[in-house]
């Protein structure tokens, strides 16, 4: 410790030492020791310190040529448990099915506070683009996974969208225009469990141009039918999410 950086306690590093985990959050598969530390708003040398035992730990991997860092297999096996309690063994292969029928990729999305976050994604053998790929967090009341979770929850307020969410109720699907230099289109659909309460959506995107009204008319029933197929597995997921309360 450096006559500039004050005391720590264990619980302080640890607090530090999850904050370097969650720099790994988005696109960035690896990152360099000055990037963590930049990202952290940690000294290099303390950053330095917290990547090494998180390396011992097998929590983060340094690649011995190029000295940056990136997820441990340790981690993925830690996840393992937390990803069966969702469900998901059981219901990526009917993912996967959906994804090679419709030759687009599958997301599924749950809430986590005010955000939908993408637990797992199912690529289509053929006919993948990047486009394809959802950020790893949206906004509930800006993205279509959110407002599919949102229009299907009754006890969340409407939160003046109710006119909307009416209208996603409805059609049985809600829609986001993404905006970028080639337009995205998302859709989504609720996933219900057997108690008919929401805890996750089925997401798919596309370039615009590509997923038009025609094809949304026809990849929503079968992403209605693949929500109803994965429903019962996921009886227990809401109530680890808090989504059913108010």
């Amino acid at each position: 410790m450096t006559a500039t950086e004050p005391p720590r306690s264990g619980a302080q590093a640890v607090d530090r030492a999850v904050h370097v985990l969650n720099c790994f959050h988005g696109g960035d598969p690896e990152l360099s020791l000055s990037e963590l530390a930049q990202r952290s708003g940690l000294p290099v040398s303390t950053t330095f310190r917290l990547a090494q035992a998180l390396v011992r730990g097998r929590l983060l991997e340094q690649d011995p040529a190029t000295d940056r860092y990136r997820i441990g297999h340790g981690l993925a096996c830690l996840a393992r448990p937390a990803l069966s309690r969702l469900g998901l063994d059981a219901a990526a292969p009917h993912l996967y099915a959906l994804a090679a029928g419709i030759k687009i990729t599958v997301s599924l999305s749950v809430p986590d506070a005010e955000e939908a976050l993408t637990v797992f994604q199912a690529r289509p053998p053929v006919y993948f683009c990047h486009n394809q790929i959802p950020e790893e967090r949206r906004p509930l009341t800006a993205s279509a996974v959110g407002h599919a979770l949102l229009a299907h929850s009754p006890a969340r307020a409407d939160r003046g969208n109710g006119e909307l969410f009416d209208t996603i109720r409805r059609r049985g699907f809600a829609v986001e225009e993404i905006d970028s230099d080639d337009p995205i289109r998302a859709i989504a659909v609720p996933v219900l469990g057997p108690d008919k309460q929401v805890w996750g959506a089925l997401g798919v995107q596309a370039r615009a141009m590509r997923l038009d009204r025609d094809l949304v008319r026809a990849v929503v029933p079968a992403m209605h039918q693949i929500a109803v197929r994965i429903g019962p597995y996921f009886h227990t997921a809401a109530a680890g999410t808090g989504f059913g309360s108010p």
